[in-house]
């Protein structure tokens, strides 16, 4: 796809328009994205071809290559349609068809009647059949070859009747620029499948189609090669080259496009080498081959591919790309120099407040503040530039490095200096990325230095203070003290901090590490004594001791962080909506499957039982195998170990039965048609050791489906709109595989076929257009007797779709076995014969005949696949 975008840009007109083009920089409604411009720059002014990489980066598309192999075609036009929609209006408008379009008439003429259908159509590309095909000229024979329209396909003209006719088209004017797709992936009706034609097909460098004209034109229809992209692979996978005559004058200059690596080649690499067909070497057919030619006329040439100077070229881009060049370069040169810097990472106490976690800040979401420094410069050089960044003097500062405890904890520590005209990479250790607390001087005391500080003497200590009524810890400051100080000595300021009169017990805690905090039996002890391994960074964490704790959910502070360490956040996704991003929910570890299934059920405001859960699948982010109700473990065992930060998630469906109901039951999804082949969407709940003559017996008795007559059901299994088979009622429910393209239906057996004769058989109806894949529409079932007039069956038809009998006269019937279709002549009296609905091979369903109905689908719409992507355009 990327070799595509290439064939296209180096089209000089169409660069030199876009130029003429407004930008989303002028706030106009028909602006292109400067990104389109910067492309086209880089590619004149570029000292070698640019890579194709930098080309889809500068679109700003989803990515191209993800399309399946046959869709180059359809890009082609989106890409062209929306280059074309952004001209509207503009002093460049008309371009695209001006370079890309051409004309041709589509006509129908009647043979025995003075009357022809006449259509004026235009093209961007034309589409060649390739198939038993020699070259680009056998193509072209086969696409403008008549068609006789006579027997039952013969042409409604209307007041005149049905009439034989011939049907073609013939060209009226070929474009500038002439792209030819070459349709090398096709249907096969044997393999039910697409498969890639990888035979031998020449293509010429200069090709001549004035022959294919209705009329000549002013000038001759010669055509050079401009461009061949080139497919690998086969019809599941595989990688496009691009080859591109990059010379404008003279002899050709052919390059080969490889996704970001772009060389010169030879003409026989671009051209000859793609044929296709067999590798005379290697005995073997090559899978390498041309898709999609791209030709200039040569009167139109110098026109195509005019010069684009210098003066063409907007000075807004100019600018653009003069400004990036300077930033590239001054990023060039910081990467250039960064082994001679390092990062200091800021944090300071406001990054404190309103954590509820363990220790100080959380690591995923503070806010950091960056300063790069050189690595040789002195501490003091740097203790200047942090107080002149905060707004302080240098002796209202004060360092505390971040330090990486063995218990898992990370708190701040005293800095190691002797000398402050150390280098700071000294201070630091070696470490390139310094995490550090900025101690600053409080508000109160805007004039006032900090207060000094031992480091053999002193403990700095940090203090939070826990309400259990609102279950919240409150970060209340820092205090340094001497190690010898009384563990009450700190009571009265700790009351203070939290507003509380001098008469208020506390009790106090130790945060010692996540899941342990002890608490402080002994305060009258010292700190060194009461406190585990006293060290800078310890965190004292306080609460009142005068509470009834019996009517608190977490009661006290050891409470409070044994319910932290288990709490976790789960992502629970509706499995039914794909790509639902879902609802998060704070959950504790240790709750079981009952209490889950209670909080995801409040929060949807529907009944627990009513809720089926399943695993995630953490390497495929989908749903796993469904929990059952009767779970006995615990949240955390639910929960993917994989990835420890990778977010927790669990899906969820609302059932309309019970769960416990369910899980003696299977879901059973699967179509009701009525009488008139309209479909509903049923979901049954069999038990999984039911038959199908108990599903359908069950089903019977379901008052809300359509009116039934017979009051006997089947049960069919059916793909791509055709009947497969009817599934035999002794069949067990849980050997139905639900999960594949299949699809089941029930449906009312008529009373015309409650009872099947010796000459007779059930036969299925499909509906198609010419092709044998393109099935669309209901099937259903007929009888068919043997040596009955096939004039009866139709008329049974046509009563069963309800059509009149001038749409019936539209229908083609045929006899489809073994991936063939056989027309039937009802002109010659056919009458039916069983022996050609029986099965050549009983044993596959796929092999079973059925009677095809050849006719338009008047509610097309184009195949989706889920391994294809739409094509977006987001400028």
């Amino acid at each position: 796809m990327n070799s595509l975008l290439q064939c296209l840009f180096f089209t000089n007109k169409l660069r030199k328009a876009v130029y003429l083009m407004p930008t989303e920089n002028d706030d106009s409604s028909r602006s292109v994205p400067l990104a389109l411009q910067r492309v086209f720059y880089e590619l004149q002014h570029s000292d070698k071809p640019v890579s194709t990489k930098k080309l889809t980066k500068s679109f700003g598309w989803e990515t191209l290559d993800s399309f399946m192999q046959h869709d180059v075609q359809e890009f082609c036009r989106v890409l062209l349609d929306n280059i074309e929609s952004k001209m509207k209006s503009t002093c460049v408008e008309g371009i695209i068809p001006k370079v890309f379009e051409g004309k041709m008439i589509s006509y129908i003429k009647c043979k025995h009647i003075n009357y022809e259908s006449i259509r004026s159509e235009p093209f961007y590309d034309i589409q060649l059949n390739i198939k038993g095909k020699k070259n680009v000229y056998e193509s072209f024979n086969d696409y403008v070859a008549t068609e006789k329209l006579e027997g039952e396909n013969k042409y409604d003209a209307g007041d005149h009747g049905l009439q034989e006719a011939a049907k073609g088209v013939i060209f009226t004017k070929f474009p500038p620029l002439l792209h030819l797709q070459l349709m090398r992936f096709q249907y096969d009706p044997h393999t039910d499948s697409n498969i890639k034609i990888n035979d031998r097909y020449e293509f010429p460098y200069k090709l001549n189609l004035d022959p294919f004209l209705k009329d000549p034109e002013d000038t001759p229809a010669d055509y050079t090669l401009h461009s061949v992209l080139v497919h690998s692979g086969d019809n599941h996978g595989g990688h496009y080259v691009g080859f591109i005559n990059t010379s404008t004058e003279g002899k050709a200059q052919w390059c080969k496009f490889d996704d970001d690596v772009v060389s010169r080649c030879t003409k026989k690499e671009a051209i000859d080498n793609n044929f296709g067909g067999h590798d005379e070497e290697l005995m073997v057919r090559n899978c390498t081959n041309a898709y999609m030619l791209v030709y200039i006329r040569d009167s139109c040439k110098h026109d195509i591919l005019q010069p684009v100077s210098d003066n063409d070229i907007p000075e807004t881009l100019k600018k653009t790309l003069m400004e990036e060049k300077r930033l590239e370069a001054q990023r060039r040169k910081e990467r250039n120099e960064a082994h001679l810097y390092m990062t200091i990472q800021v944090i300071t106490e406001d990054d404190f407040y309103g954590y509820q976690g363990n220790d100080l800040y959380d690591i995923e979401r503070v806010h950091v503040k960056d300063f790069r420094v050189l690595k040789k410069a002195r501490y003091s050089d740097v203790m200047e530039m942090l107080a002149q960044a905060v707004g302080c003097r240098v002796d209202q500062i004060r360092i505390w490095p971040f330090s990486q405890r063995t218990n898992q904890t990370c708190r701040p520590t005293a800095i190691e200096l002797e000398d402050p005209n150390k280098t700071i990479l000294e201070v630091a250790d070696g470490e390139n990325i310094w995490k550090i607390f900025l101690e600053t001087q409080d508000a109160e005391s805007p004039n006032s230095p900090l207060p000094s500080f031992d480091k053999e003497t002193d403990v700095l200590l940090f203090l939070k203070y826990y309400d259990p009524a609102i279950k919240q810890i409150a970060y209340v400051g820092h205090i340094y003290v001497p190690i010898r100080t009384k563990i009450q000595d700190l009571l009265p300021l700790m009351r203070k901090k939290a507003g509380f009169s001098e008469k208020v017990p506390l009790a106090l805690y130790e945060e010692v590490k996540p899941n342990l905090t002890e608490r402080i039996e002994e305060l009258s002890m010292q700190l060194d004594k009461g406190l585990e391994e006293l060290m800078d960074g310890d965190i004292i964490v306080f609460q009142r001791d005068d509470l009834d704790i019996d009517q608190y959910e977490l009661p006290t502070v050891k409470d409070y962080f044994r319910n932290l360490f288990y709490r976790v956040d789960v992502t629970f996704c509706d499995k039914n909506i794909p790509g639902d991003p879902g609802f998060t929910l704070v959950l504790s570890q240790k709750m079981y499957y009952n209490q889950v299934a209670k909080a995801v059920a409040q929060h949807l405001n529907t009944d627990p039982m009513h809720l089926q859960f399943f695993r995630s699948q953490g390497h495929k982010d989908c749903p796993g195998n469904p929990l059952r109700c009767t779970f006995e473990g615990t949240l955390r065992e639910l929960l993917s170990p994989a990835r420890p930060r990778q977010p927790k998630k669990l899906y969820y469906q609302k059932l309309n039965i019970k769960i416990n109901e369910l899980e003696i039951k299977k879901q059973f999804k699967c179509v009701w048609v009525n009488s008139k082949l309209k479909e509903e969407d049923l979901v049954l709940y069999p038990n999984r050791t039911d038959t199908v003559q108990q599903l359908l017996d069950s089903t019977a008795r379901n008052p809300q489906l359509s009116e039934r007559i017979s009051g006997k059901l089947r049960l069919l299994e059916l793909t791509s709109n055709r009947i497969l088979q009817e599934i035999q009622g002794e069949t067990f429910i849980d050997s139905l595989n639900t999960s594949t393209a299949k699809t089941y239906r029930i449906e009312e057996i008529p009373i015309d076929q409650l009872s099947i004769g010796a000459d007779e058989m059930l036969v299925p109806v499909a509906h198609f257009q010419k092709d044998l894949y393109n099935t669309f529409g209901t099937p259903f079932y007929i009888k068919l007797k043997n040596d009955e007039p096939f004039s009866d069956v139709k008329e049974r038809v046509r009563e069963q779709l309800d059509i009149s009998e001038k749409e019936m006269e539209k229908i083609k019937f045929a006899i489809v076995a073994m991936g063939r279709q056989k027309y039937i002549n009802d002109d010659d009296g056919y009458q039916v014969k069983l022996t050609d609905f029986q099965c050549q091979i009983p044993t596959v369903a796929q092999h079973h005949p059925w009677l095809g109905l050849d006719h338009i689908n008047k509610n097309k719409r184009a195949r989706i696949y889920s391994y294809e992507k739409p094509v977006k355009i987001l400028n």
